[in-house]
């Protein structure tokens, strides 16, 4: 089967993801805080699973995509979480073919929503500099639709002299951070923001 630009890295991430999620407790998967505001842990895996089923899950709602969403949540929240769970592993190693098509973009929000959960729970992770990169772009688009800060502010990461090399809109106010915190902040979490400067 043909593997399409950065459908290694999609796998590997829900790989990464699934082994977060086996090493919790049953009280953390199931009502364990994330930065997802109002879903534990399984809420996002149930989310993240609805995206590969993009036709049949998004197209009912029309642009409503929060609805689309929380569809996704109440299905998961009507699932044993070993139901979940083996489900998930065949998210994992099958990715649907709109998924693989847009994985530069599916792979963001899937590194987004494994920090929501990492983080949620006051954990950490070791984050392979690709993900960073795909948080830190993913953060970027995001930021477009949501809140505008990629446009009031100007980002430099501190952890890439690549994207710290990059021409920036003249006269914004830098801000400082990882690739992570950056895209996080960009994403809209707000907790991350203690971790970056603003000279």
């Amino acid at each position: 089967m043909l593997n399409l630009p950065f459908e290694s890295e999609l796998r590997a991430e829900r790989f990464r993801l699934l082994d977060t999620l086996e090493g919790l407790t049953g009280d953390e998967f199931n009502t364990g805080r994330t930065l997802c505001v109002g879903w534990a842990p399984r809420d996002v895996l149930g989310h993240l699973i609805g995206v590969d089923r993009l036709v049949q899950s998004y197209l009912p709602h029309g642009p409503c995509v929060n609805a689309a969403n929380q569809a996704h949540v109440d299905w998961a929240r009507r699932l044993p979480p070993e139901e979940l769970i083996r489900m998930a592993r065949d998210w994992a190693a099958a990715p649907a073919l709109t998924s693989r098509l847009c994985a530069v973009i599916v792979l963001g929000d899937l590194a987004i929503h494994h920090q929501d959960i990492v983080r949620g729970l006051g954990r950490t992770r070791d984050i392979p500099g690709p993900i960073a990169t795909s948080i830190y772009r993913d953060g970027l688009m995001l930021s477009l639709l949501l809140n505008r800060r990629a446009l009031r502010f100007s980002p430099v990461p501190t952890d890439s002299l690549l994207l710290s090399a990059l021409p920036r809109l003249p006269g914004l106010p830098k801000v400082y951070g990882t690739r992570e915190a950056l895209g996080m902040w960009l994403a809209g979490r707000d907790t991350v923001k203690s971790e970056l400067w603003f000279p």
